[in-house]
């Protein structure tokens, strides 16, 4: 079996007094797409935030290709280079004078590097390619804060596949579009991940999303309830120890045509 992506080991997490995270421990095998349900408050957010060193943790340790991450977040560039994350929302307060493509151009090269990447001469290759690949170049020349959130969400993902990617983190990446750009999203994201070889791990409240694109499922409330393949973990029992009797799920009315896993 190949190495793990990503090892979470007993991960305890806390916001003030209150423990968010508790003893969870999971590991991401190489181009798999996980994804992490619960109920608000559960604790999604909070983890998320901890494998990207945003959140301290408590106890518990996470490696990401290999690597530890540090007590502050440190990862070497390299591993950290890899890792590309999509955040709910992107509040952007006025009129910020910064275009589409200086924007994507931001995920190509941090200061000091500047290699050239898939063959590109370098940067302003990667990020026309970028923007094509994403369905993005008309939006080039565009500000930033000017776009729509579904043209925004497609720049978000421009900014992450500027650069060859490991491990993709989605926190609700699909928030605040309709049915329509939702499904638009969810085949684009699904294209660039059979071609880039993305491993995924996203948290969704769309159960239906879930069941037909994801190979592994993890239910978490605080602690992880439970975990594996959809069918399993999306059972309706599985379902109502997790989120209590008389849940009913949330789901957008996605096309009938499966994604392939």
């Amino acid at each position: 079996m190949a190495a793990a992506i990503l090892e979470v080991d007993h991960l305890t997490v806390r916001r003030e007094a209150a423990t968010v995270v508790d003893d969870v421990s999971f590991s991401l095998q190489p181009e798999s797409d996980t994804a992490l349900v619960g109920p608000n408050g559960a604790g999604k957010s909070s983890l998320v935030q901890a494998l990207l060193g945003i959140l301290p943790r408590c106890s518990g340790s996470i490696r990401l290709l290999g690597e530890p991450l540090g007590p502050r977040g440190q990862l070497p560039a390299a591993v950290r280079d890899r890792l590309a994350y999509l955040p709910q929302t992107l509040t952007l307060r006025g009129r910020i004078p910064l275009s589409v493509a200086e924007f994507v151009a931001l995920g190509y090269e941090r200061p000091g590097l500047s290699l050239p990447w898939r063959g590109h001469s370098g940067r302003s290759g990667a990020v026309r390619s970028a923007l094509a690949r994403t369905d993005s170049s008309d939006l080039a020349e565009r500000l930033i804060s000017d776009l729509s959130t579904g043209q925004l969400k497609r720049v978000l993902l421009a900014f992450c596949v500027v650069r060859p990617r490991s491990l993709l983190l989605l926190d609700e990446a699909q928030a605040g579009l309709d049915s329509q750009a939702s499904e638009q999203f969810h085949s684009l994201l699904y294209g660039l991940r059979r071609r880039e070889g993305w491993t995924i791990l996203q948290v969704s409240h769309d159960l239906e999303m879930v069941r037909r694109s994801c190979d592994m499922v993890l239910c978490l409330n605080r602690s992880l309830r439970c975990s594996g393949s959809p069918d399993h973990a999306l059972s309706p029992s599985q379902l109502e120890h997790l989120y209590g009797p008389g849940f009913v799920p949330y789901h957008h009315h996605h096309a009938s045509q499966p994604t392939p896993r």
